[in-house]
């Protein structure tokens, strides 16, 4: 296997994540043993809020960047789980109508895509995904002026312009490599003020 720089971004992702998923989980822990000696307050509540929001950023950055096993699944309770953690703490929430369970490739993708949705939706609200024949589509209520109407042309195949991408919006850059791969592209459309995304 040759290992390009797609692949090693990959891999560092997965070892990020990785290594940062125990000790966040060890203060989880930690927090639950406070509370079963009776120790609570705002603060604990604080504290732990922080920790899940935490925890399950962390586990969806590692579906989002990581590596990709071949074959690998993801079930839908794993991944409704990981997003209703996501939405405690925030003012987005998932609705993920996909039954069954998926690859964890297209699992990926989607993941990619509502990371480019979130950008464009800094209210909040609330991004539903759904599969069917045709394939995926993520939607939401989003901005599609926001943050960069450039970054919606790079998700959507347009050739990548590098000052124009800032970590925080390395998912418009990521999601089409990845859909090249496979020889797909992103489609991206808005229509009174929803965004849609179809993979």
């Amino acid at each position: 296997m040759i290992l390009n720089s797609q692949m090693l971004a990959a891999l560092i992702g997965s070892r990020i994540c990785h290594d940062l998923i125990s000790p966040v989980g060890a203060i989880q822990n930690g927090i639950e043993l406070l509370a079963m000696e009776g120790r609570k307050g705002p603060e604990m509540t604080l504290i732990e809020d922080s920790v899940l929001n935490a925890s399950a950023r962390i586990r969806f950055m590692r579906v989002a960047f990581g590596m990709a096993g071949t074959g690998q699944r993801f079930g839908r309770a794993e991944v409704v789980s990981i997003l209703d953690d996501m939405a405690r703490a925030g003012r987005l929430r998932y609705d993920w109508s996909v039954d069954g369970d998926a690859p964890r490739s297209a699992v990926q993708e989607a993941f990619l895509a509502i990371l480019c949705l979130e950008s464009g939706m800094p209210r909040g609200g609330t991004i539903s995904v759904t599969h069917s024949a045709k394939g995926w589509q993520i939607s939401g209520l989003a901005d599609p002026m926001r943050p960069d109407p450039d970054l919606w042309e790079i998700l959507a195949g347009q050739p990548v312009n590098a000052p124009t991408i800032l970590p925080a919006h390395v998912q418009f850059a990521m999601l089409p490599l990845l859909l090249n791969d496979r020889g797909a592209t992103a489609d991206v459309s808005a229509e009174e003020g929803m965004v849609h995304i179809r993979l």
